[in-house]
């Protein structure tokens, strides 16, 4: 019988580019102090909570998020899929160019980049393999905005046409139960 995963997917802390409003896409940048702070909150608020793992990109700005928050108090497990939109040449561009563009970029690759069926199939087999291996835990997810583009789209059956456009607001986690793509 399936069982559901409970997925909380929690955004990475501030970086030096967000403060900047530069779009970092794969540029392996650091968290700011603020984002330190941030991360030091983020193990607050979960702190008489539990799971079975942290899944976290492999762009530092997420497994330090996660390193920052948790310790060694789970198992954190770095993954490339979970990584942000590859942003090509406009990686570190404005935010709001790289904003502007994102709609135009779902099936076609921002220039020597991603687009965001790409980053979907990305979370789509990252999906697939939490399946296989945590059917009825709990889970953390640390990632960017494709990580959570890719939990829309499989999970709540959205279309990228309308996720990638909608405004989108920092809230304190967002909850997936996931049972099946």
């Amino acid at each position: 019988m399936n069982k559901m995963i409970t997925i909380i997917f929690e955004p990475h802390s501030t970086t030096f580019d967000n403060e900047a409003h530069r779009a970092s896409g794969h540029n392996d940048v650091e968290l700011s102090e603020l984002g330190i702070k941030q991360s030091e909150e983020l193990g607050q608020r979960y702190k008489d909570d539990n799971f079975d793992a942290i899944f976290c990109s492999d762009l530092q700005r997420a497994y330090k998020s996660a390193e920052i928050a948790f310790g060694n108090k789970y198992p954190i497990i770095k993954d490339a899929r979970l990584r942000e939109c590859d942003y090509g040449d406009l990686t570190q561009h404005p935010g709001d160019e790289v904003a502007a563009e994102k709609p135009k970029r779902i099936s076609e690759p921002f220039p020597n980049g991603e687009s965001y069926e790409q980053t979907s199939e990305r979370m789509k087999s990252f999906l697939e393999d939490l399946k296989k291996n945590y059917d009825g835990k709990r889970v953390m997810i640390i990632g960017h905005r494709a990580t959570q583009y890719g939990l829309e789209h499989w999970i709540k059956k959205l279309p990228l046409e309308e996720i990638v456009p909608a405004p989108w607001k920092w809230q304190p986690g967002w909850t997936y139960l996931f049972d099946s793509l």
